[in-house]
Order: C-alpha cells, then sequence, then structure tokens
C-alpha cells in the first residue's frame, strides 16, 4: 500500500525544488485508527509552560495496538513532530526529547514500535506495510488534533526523527508518505542489507544482538526469523535475504525522499557507519532537497552522542522547515566532532567542532600514500579461528571498548600467519583523514572465494601501540578468487575522521578472519599484492574552530617575567648546604622524613614523614587525591620551598632554592608562560638565554625530537593547538636534558591521541636512562605511562612500589555478563586452555589465567627489564596497542604478535579468552582486569578522594 501523498509547496519555507509554484489539494488516506481510552497527564517543570501528556493505544487495524504518548504545551496551533525510539526500547526512551520539543512550541507524539514496549505485533524491521504503515496512520492522527496546524484538509505540517530504528522510520515515512515535510534521522542505514551484509559478508555479531535485543526470534514476523536463521547457520547471507531487507530500506524509496534533511551520523558506529549517512546525503541532494550532514562523536559502539548539542540542532532544523522561522540556525552544510582537549576533572574528552561550508562526501581532497610490501600469502585457519579482533560491536555502551584497552590490545589485533600487511613511509606532515580510503589489490585463493577484512592502522614511532581508527574494518567478499589468476578488487575501506601525525605511518592489513563476522569455516590460503598506492581523503574545506587562547596566555608572560627575575636573583645567593653523598651520586632522587606544615600553623602538615627512593629510568606516577601534598612535595623538591622537616638529595646532593644540582631537573608545570607573537623556537631559546647558561648546554634539537614538535616551532605560539602548547611546556623542561624531569598534570587539555604521544615521550626520556615523576590525576593513563608508583593521602606515604604490586596480579580477568549462563557453560569457560579457573562473582565470570611465571606482568602493558632499585625490578612498559606489538620486542611471555615477535601473555591471553567466549555463546557485556589502579587508587586511600 503506497501511503504517499501530494506534498504542498510551503508558504515562506524552501519549497520543494524542481517544482512548480501550486499548492496541490492533500487527500486523505482511507485508513482505520481508532483512539482508545487516553489518559491526560501533566509533566512536572520549572520552565513555563506546562507540558501535558496523553498516553493513548491505537488500533493499527489486524488486531495490533500502538501505545503512544502525545505532549504538547501551550494554546493554539503548532507543527507536530512524531518522535520514534531506537531498536530493543519503548516510548519511553524519549520521553524528555519530547517534552522539550512540546515546550519549544511543537505537538509531539511519541509511540512504542510493534513488538516493543506495551505496543503489540511482531517486529517487522520497518516494514512498508508495518511499522511504516503505522506512522501514516499516526500523522492521520495528528491531522484530527485541534493543536496541530493544518497545510491543508488532512495534512498537518509535520517533522520526524529519531535515532537507529527510529531515524530509519524518518526516512522511510518520507518516503512513502508526502505529507512529511522536514526529517532529522540519527545514526540509522540507508540500505539495511548492506548493513547486515556488506559486501556480501554477515556481520554475524550485530545480527544476533539485533535478534537478541529483539527478545529472539519468535517476536520477529516469521520470514525475518527464517531468513536469519538460515543466514546465520550458513554464514553466507543469500539473494533472498538481501532482497527481504533491500525491501525494507529507505534506500528502496530513496528517489521519493526530497523534504529538508538533517543527518546525524555516528563516528564509532560499525553497524551502520558513516557510508550510510553519506549514501543518504547524496540521494537526497539529487532530489534537489537541503541536506546538512553532523558527524557526532558517539555511535552504536560507545562513545558520546553529544545528546544536548543534537536535540538543539535537530529543534533549529525543525524551526526553520517547519516554524519557517528563517533567522533560525541550522547549522553549517557539514559538520564532524573532534576531540579538543581532555577535562582534568573527570578526564572526559571536550569536544570540538570542525565544519565546511559544503558537505564534503567521502573522496575529497585524496592524498596518496605509497605502501610497501610485496605479493604475500596467509592463511584462513580451520573453523576461522582463532578470529582476529577489529571491533567489539554492541559492547560499547557497556563498558567493554574501554575495557578492552586498558588490557593493552587496543580492542584490534590480528593473529600471525591469518593477515598481509602493507605500510608506508614515515609521514613527513601531519595527515587529517576525513572520508574513506580507497586502494586497489590483487587477490588469489585455493578456495573458490576468499573472504578478506580491510583495515588501516595509525603506527607511531618505533612501532608503538599501533591503533584502529574508530575500530572499524571493511569486509569482503572476493569471489571468483580461485580462477584462473585471481582477480583484482577495489576496496573502499572505512570512513573515519582520524588525524595521523607526522612521523607515524599508515598500515594496510588485509586479514582472514574477523571476530564480528562470518568467514569460511573452510582452511585456504590467500594470496595479495598491491596494485596501486593508497589514496587517502583529507576534505580541505573542512576546518576545526580555532579554540580561544586563555587568559593566561596575556597576563602570564609578565608575571613569568617577574618570577624569572625573582629566580635569577635568589640564583645567585649560595646558601650552605649539607654536603653530597658519595654513596647517592647515581640516584636521582631520595626523600627522608620530608614535612612540611601549612602556614601560621603549628600542628597542620601539608606534607609530613615523607620517605622514598627513585632510581634511574624509572616513571614515577605521584597519586593522591586533593590535598594529599603532592605540589607541595615538587614544590620542596624543585627548590621553590623549604622543608620543615627531613631532606631532599638529588644525585646525592641536598637541595635547597638555588642549589646547582637544581640544574639537573627539569620541570613542567601546568600554565607555562609563552609569548604568543614568537614562534615556538623562539620562546625556547628566549628562556635557556635567561637561564645565563652557554647555549651548547640546551641541547636543543635533541630536546624538540623527543617531543615531537616538528615544523609547529617555526609557528608563532598564538597560533598553537592547547595539545601544541602543552608539548611546547614539556620541551622547555627538557632543555639542557636534565636527568630528572619533573611534571605537573603534563596531560591537561589534550586529546587522546594527543595524551598518547605525551606518554611516549615520557617513555623514550626514561628509556635512555633518565628519571620521570610525573603527577597527575588520570589514573588510567597513570597505569600505562608509569612503571612504579608513590601514593599519597592526608601529606603521608600509603604505598610505593612498581604498578603491578599495587595493582595486583593481571591474572585475573572480570567477564561481565549481559544474562545469565548455567553451570555447564562455566565448567566450559575453566576447561579452556589458559584458563586456570572461572567461578560465578558479583557482576559476572571471574577468570584466572594459567600464571606463566616470572615477575607479574600489569594487564594492559608489556614489560621490560630494568636494574632491581627499592621500588623493584619489573618496569611495565608501552601498551600494547593494535597488533599487540610489545614496547621493545623482547617480551616473551606467551604468543606472538602480527610480525611474529613474542607479545605478552596478558593481553594476548585476554583476547584469546574473549573469542573463546564467543564462540561458547557466553552473553559478554565487558572485559576487563580484576583490579585496575582505579580500584587500588580507591581502595588505599579510603574513599577520601
Amino acid at each position: 500500500m503506497d501511503l504517499r501523498l501530494p506534498r504542498p509547496l510551503r508558504a515562506g519555507g524552501p519549497g520543494r525544488r524542481g517544482r512548480g509554484p501550486r499548492r496541490w489539494l492533500a487527500a486523505v488516506a482511507a485508513v482505520a485508527v481508532l483512539a482508545g481510552a487516553g489518559t491526560w497527564t501533566a509533566a512536572a517543570s520549572d520552565d513555563a509552560p506546562r507540558v501535558h501528556r496523553a498516553d493513548r493505544a491505537l488500533d493499527m487495524g489486524g488486531g495490533v495496538r500502538i501505545d503512544t504518548s502525545y505532549f504538547t504545551a501551550g494554546s493554539g496551533r503548532r507543527p507536530a513532530v512524531l518522535l520514534a525510539h531506537g531498536f530493543g526500547g519503548s516510548k519511553d526512551d524519549v520521553r524528555g526529547q519530547a517534552e522539550d520539543l512540546a515546550r519549544d512550541g511543537y505537538a509531539v507524539l511519541t509511540w512504542s514500535a510493534r513488538g516493543f514496549g506495551k505496543s503489540t505485533g511482531k517486529i517487522g524491521l520497518n516494514d512498508p506495510k508495518g511499522e511504516v504503515a503505522d506512522a501514516s496512520r499516526l500523522i492521520d492522527w495528528l491531522a484530527k488534533r485541534p493543536e496541530v496546524r493544518l497545510d491543508g484538509d488532512g495534512d498537518p505540517r509535520v517533522g520526524v526523527t529519531g535515532a537507529s530504528y527510529g531515524g530509519a522510520v524518518s526516512l522511510l515515512a518520507a518516503g512513502y508518505d508526502r505529507r512529511v515535510d522536514a526529517i532529522a534521522p540519527s545514526i540509522t542505514y540507508w540500505n539495511l542489507a548492506d548493513a547486515l551484509f556488506p559486501n556480501g559478508v554477515l556481520k554475524k555479531l550485530w545480527a544476533g544482538l539485533f535478534v537478541n535485543s529483539g527478545g529472539g526470534c519468535d517476536h520477529f514476523e516469521a520470514r525475518l526469523c527464517r531468513m536469519y536463521q538460515r543466514v546465520a547457520e550458513s554464514g553466507n547471507p543469500d539473494a533472498q535475504a538481501r532482497a527481504l531487507l533491500d525491501a525494507r530500506s529507505p534506500s528502496a524509496v530513496g528517489d521519493r525522499i526530497d523534504v529538508p534533511t538533517l543527518l546525524l551520523q555516528g563516528q564509532t558506529d560499525s553497524l551502520f557507519p558513516l557510508g550510510q549517512a553519506d549514501a543518504v546525503a547524496r540521494a537526497v541532494r539529487a532530489n534537489g532537497a537541503p541536506v546538512d550532514v553532523d558527524w557526532i562523536a558517539g555511535g552504536h559502539d560507545g562513545g558520546d552522542r553529544e545528546t544536548d548539542r543534537v536535540e538543539g540542532r535537530v529543534t533549529s532544523w525543525f524551526d526553520r522547515y517547519l516554524k519557517d522561522d528563517e533567522n533560525a540556525d541550522t547549522g553549517p552544510a557539514f559538520r564532524v566532532t573532534r576531540t579538543g582537549g581532555i577535562d582534568s576533572t573527570d578526564g572526559a574528552a571536550r569536544l570540538r567542532g570542525a565544519s565546511g561550508d559544503t558537505y564534503p562526501g567521502l573522496e575529497s581532497g585524496p592524498r596518496t600514500a605509497v605502501l610497501r610490501g610485496g605479493e604475500q600469502s596467509f592463511d584462513n585457519p580451520a573453523g576461522a579461528s582463532p578470529p582476529a579482533i577489529s571491533g567489539l560491536p554492541g559492547l560499547g555502551d557497556s563498558g567493554g571498548l574501554s575495557q578492552l584497552t586498558s588490557l593493552g590490545v587496543g580492542v584490534a589485533l590480528d593473529f600471525p600467519g591469518q593477515f598481509a600487511r602493507f605500510e608506508s613511509a614515515p609521514l613527513t606532515r601531519d595527515l587529517r583523514i576525513t572520508g574513506s580510503p580507497t586502494v586497489t589489490v590483487h587477490v588469489r585463493s585455493t578456495s573458490e572465494d576468499a573472504v578478506l577484512f580491510g583495515k588501516v592502522y595509525d603506527v607511531g614511532p618505533g612501532d608503538a601501540r599501533p591503533g584502529l581508527p574508530a575500530q572499524l574494518v571493511t569486509p569482503m567478499r572476493v569471489e571468483g578468487a580461485g580462477e584462473g589468476g585471481g582477480k583484482d578488487v577495489h576496496v573502499v575501506l572505512p570512513a573515519v575522521d582520524h588525524e595521523v601525525r607526522k612521523g607515524h605511518r599508515l598500515r594496510l592489513v588485509l586479514a582472514s578472519t574477523d571476530l564480528g563476522f562470518a568467514s569460511p569455516t573452510a582452511p585456504a590460503t590467500y594470496t595479495v599484492s598491491l596494485k596501486s598506492a593508497l589514496r587517502v581523503p583529507t576534505a580541505p574545506g573542512v576546518r576545526t574552530a580555532a579554540a580561544p587562547l586563555p587568559a593566561w596566555v596575556w597576563w602570564l608572560p609578565a608575571a613569568g617575567a617577574a618570577a624569572a627575575l625573582a629566580l635569577l636573583l635568589t640564583g645567585r645567593r649560595r646558601t650552605a648546604t649539607p654536603p653530597p653523598l658519595p654513596g647517592l651520586a647515581e640516584v636521582p632522587l631520595v626523600i627522608t622524613d620530608l614535612s612540611k606544615r601549612y602556614a601560621r600553623s603549628a600542628d597542620r602538615y601539608a606534607v609530613r614523614d615523607l620517605s622514598f627512593r627513585v632510581e634511574r629510568g624509572q616513571v614515577l606516577g605521584l597519586l593522591g587525591p586533593n590535598g594529599a601534598g603532592k605540589t607541595t612535595t615538587l614544590r620542596m623538591l624543585m627548590g621553590l620551598i623549604k622543608p620543615d622537616a627531613g631532606e631532599i638529595r638529588v644525585f646525592g646532593h641536598a637541595v635547597r632554592p638555588g642549589a646547582p644540582v637544581l640544574s639537573r631537573v627539569g620541570a613542567f608545570v601546568e600554565g607555562a608562560g609563552f609569548l604568543p607573537h614568537l614562534s615556538g623556537r623562539e620562546n625556547l631559546e628566549l628562556y635557556w638565554r635567561a637561564t645565563g647558561r652557554p647555549a651548547g648546554d640546551a641541547h636543543l634539537e635533541e630536546a624538540l625530537e623527543i617531543a615531537g614538535l616538528g615544523d609547529a616551532l617555526a609557528r608563532a605560539v598564538r597560533t598553537y593547538s592547547q595539545g601544541m602548547r602543552q608539548r611546547l611546556a614539556l620541551a622547555q623542561a627538557m632543555l639542557g636534558l636534565p636527568d630528572l624531569l619533573i611534571l605537573d598534570e603534563p596531560t591537561n587539555g589534550l586529546d587522546p591521541p594527543q595524551i598518547r604521544e605525551m606518554r611516549e615521550v615520557m617513555i623514550r626520556y626514561a628509556a635512555a636512562g633518565r628519571t620521570v615523576i610525573v603527577s597527575s590525576h588520570l589514573l588510567a593513563e597513570v597505569e600505562q605511562s608509569c612503571t612504579h608508583l608513590v601514593v599519597m593521602d592526608r601529606g603521608r606515604l600509603v604505598q610505593a612500589g612498581p604498578v603491578a604490586d599495587i595493582t595486583g596480579s593481571g591474572d585475573t580477568l572480570l567477564v561481565g555478563l549481559a544474562a545469565g549462563i548455567a553451570d555447564p557453560v562455566v565448567d566450559k569457560v575453566a576447561a579452556l586452555p589458559g584458563v586456570e579457573s572461572a567461578v560465578r562473582a558479583d557482576g559476572g565470570l571471574l577468570v584466572r589465567l594459567t600464571p606463566t611465571g616470572g615477575a607479574p606482568v600489569p594487564v594492559g602493558a608489556g614489560a621490560r627489564e630494568a636494574d632491581a632499585g627499592p621500588l623493584g625490578a619489573t618496569v611495565p612498559g608501552a601498551a600494547v596497542g593494535a597488533e599487540a606489538d610489545p614496547a621493545d620486542g623482547s617480551g616473551g611471555r606467551g604468543g606472538a604478535r602480527s610480525d611474529g615477535a613474542p607479545v605478552p601473555n596478558g593481553s594476548m591471553a585476554a583476547a584469546r579468552l574473549l573469542a573463546e567466549l564467543v564462540r561458547l555463546d557466553v552473553p559478554v557485556a565487558s572485559l576487563g582486569p580484576h583490579r585496575r589502579l582505579e580500584d587500588a587508587f580507591l581502595t588505599l586511600i579510603g574513599g577520601s578522594a
């Protein structure tokens, strides 16, 4: 049944491009919509006007009743909005947004789709004769409401919005019903067959989650249930399955969607990736309607969905195209959210927008990256096991992604012998990827068909922690790869917005398996070679909004100059200091019985009886809640204030204000002042001249290389981002290559890639035999960066030692469960190779891995051996990232990384455990170390944070 009605031209609005200036008389579809018993309620709010809600069950015919809520506020006629919910939810999920829209002058109707909430009927995955027809009947109901503005008989002024499943309803309603005037779909699909069967490969985990969140196969229409069971069993989507989903997709009526469309798509979304929104944008624009595209930070795989900003933009969109408010700010034609620093209070990423005057698509401004690597052969293992891991579909919202990242596997893992890789040379400048990279490869197979999984890694210097942007992968079924000499395949890789920094490399990986997809179970050998360079889109017309310069940039230089003068005057005074201790000449720091009282207090201490020792090569984390005495300790260490009792020895010399040994100490203090009109290099040179030390002692180039400032050194500091200013301050602290480097909150204001780079800088600096002390509130970052910890509380030492000793062994993992499991399943988990025991625990299943001997390896970190010192002997190195590379290749604790080198047992075993749990159909909701640094820290300080 085609419920499309003639769409009128809106007076004062944008109209419909390509249509004449005539007004159609709207007709009303002959459908039975019977109102059930309704209940009116008022939603309390501090804001006027009061929102009234009416709950009704509407009869859709055929025994199906739809549960609805109707929201209004104020008086008079106003435009209407249909607000749909996501798959597995109900109308209750969108009540808050409905009330906000009602206060903004809309009549809002929400409803639970068939099979969800209190609505009856079978789930039809937006069947045109089911859910889509229901939406048209709801529009019929709105047309009869006295509060709703009409454009003609039976034709209400109406917009439709919703996320995911509800976003598809928005698109389908616009395609099937001519009365829809504007839509704002979010994180949704254009073609459901492409989303679940991309390039002919079954997205098995997402397909299973779809069925599970719908209540099981019996809750779906019978033909959908039969289709799913057939495809899930074979692992190979057939033409009939694809046709069934094609018919229920917006793409089926794409040539008829010609209303103003705001598309909001998630960047962390392996279910409906950015390419789905791109297809919508191209189709709607071809129909002559206005389209804006917004790539939000989060998606179905987790992350920040920017709810407040998104709902505000949707309201503005409807203000423009439903209320005809030409002054409404609908935003840029294209916007993408990028991280713009870290909130030090909670570690959350601050988000900033980049925008363009036009939507660039997925192939704008291509740059070519030449990849190296000859023809390579690799295996598809029997049973497609163990599978590579690119992402964890459906676990993002429950913390699975972040927990696994803390394991050090970076959520991405490729197994040796099961992939080919091709790599670029280090980049000579930063590269912002915005869109879908593409490459052509030649594929041969010993089987008739081949299934490959393509992905592009961002590989940092020294092969440290390769990252997989947004954890996305492109599957591809290559038919006829076993015939003749194989065939060429044009690979369109996942669309992302990701910055690759200068000195990093691009790595193309083609793998034979992936945890999220169905692969052939028969063993085969694939052979691949490159046929083209990698083309990378850069969207040059998209620019990030400049971050405002903080106030300290303007007032701090003068204050800094005064402070520098005071330090110079102080430095000329030589106070009597105790003689050096020869036995400590090679020890960077020894603090003994250190105490400092608060001013004007005889019995209140900022620091009391503090003692610890730090050795060469260590990265020491100084932790404690606010008021623990960390800053006071660092100020005494830097010679800025005198202790009341005890002493500090740096390389055997007692520290006093102006002590000569302080020339071997470098310090990074948050809020370093730079002259904004000078370049980065000029600021550093000016600072060094102010110290009065010889220019040759600065080791400027070495410090700059470690800090990784690159070409930005030649630019004025006023053009720097917060991250660049932080790195410039770090380079300033490293001038002279001090043997002891003190960093106070070095990651404040940095986004996640910049935090990772700062971590790499600290590890590189200490690797040369120098020592780093870092004070930070970001416990997850400290856990990955530091080798040793000193925990303080209320001025006293609580505990000191290696990170592994404080967090506990990494051999125990907590598996969070989305549903209960039977005892035989627990027994199967306990019997898995590498598992010592599996027992039920609060929150899930406690799995203890078989110990591998030797010193404990912290979960999420590799290990490198260092000389024994008073804080321990095992030094955790850089966290293992995508492809599980150890920090220095020494490893040897079980497993192997993607190039054949061994990797730490903790990360590899966790990845293999996850694959086995999925194979056993264990409903995994999360997976993480049983005891993280955060848990240990809160235990040690007794909740005083």
